[in-house]
């Protein structure tokens, strides 16, 4: 799953748990928020209802792709046998075709986006939550997210990594989805993608 509004939120963790901790704070380490969240049960329940939701979507998509690679191979393989009518003709087809499918991929991969935000933003405040407390209850002066590019963080010693930690902390404590409407976990591993917007069909010589 992407990250993108939720970065800004993960950069001032340093100066949040920082400021917050409760007890002297002596201990630096690190944390991949982003595996944190996707690898806790509510990422993990998520990310299996986002791929139920637009899993369908993702074969359709591919039908029509798979549908444009044909006509395109009937062009191709034509270019000597086929009438300059017979060729226009799919020409047009093809480009009426790919202009349909670059708009319905564009729109279902703005959506799925859209989703994946959504779900990163309310599991991102629950997890900002838990792992404020796990940095005051072990004495952590400053914990930095080593998920974000560019990454700031040129070495860190073993052992400083409290990323599993964070997620076990997580699981613990968690309730559930906020609402009916929220996710209540994610799947380690996001929906793949609708395919790609076709690319421009190059029309045969003679074409208008």
């Amino acid at each position: 799953m992407k990250i993108q509004a939720f970065a800004v939120m993960v950069l001032a963790l340093g100066t949040a748990v920082s400021g917050n901790a409760q007890a002297p704070a002596s201990k630096v380490g690190i944390i991949n928020i982003q595996a944190a969240i996707i690898s806790t049960k509510d990422g993990k329940k998520a990310a299996a209802d986002l791929e139920a939701k637009f899993g369908p979507k993702r074969k359709e998509m591919e039908a029509k792709q798979a549908e444009i690679n044909s006509l395109r191979d009937q062009l191709q393989k034509g270019q000597n046998t086929l009438s300059e009518e017979a060729k226009q003709k799919l020409v047009r087809e093809i480009d009426s075709k790919t202009k349909a499918f670059n708009r319905a991929a564009e729109d279902a991969q703005a959506e799925l986006e859209q989703e994946q935000q959504k779900i990163f933003n309310q599991l991102g405040q629950r997890m900002l939550a838990v792992l404020d407390k796990y940095a005051k209850d072990n004495s952590y002066a400053l914990i930095l997210d080593v998920s974000q590019q560019p990454n700031p963080v040129m070495f860190a010693a073993n052992g400083i990594d409290v990323t599993q930690e964070v997620i076990k902390l997580y699981d613990a404590n968690s309730s559930g989805p906020a609402s009916s409407n929220t996710p209540a976990s994610t799947p380690s591993t996001a929906p793949a993608a609708p395919p790609k917007p076709a690319g421009a069909q190059p029309k045969p010589a003679g074409a208008k």
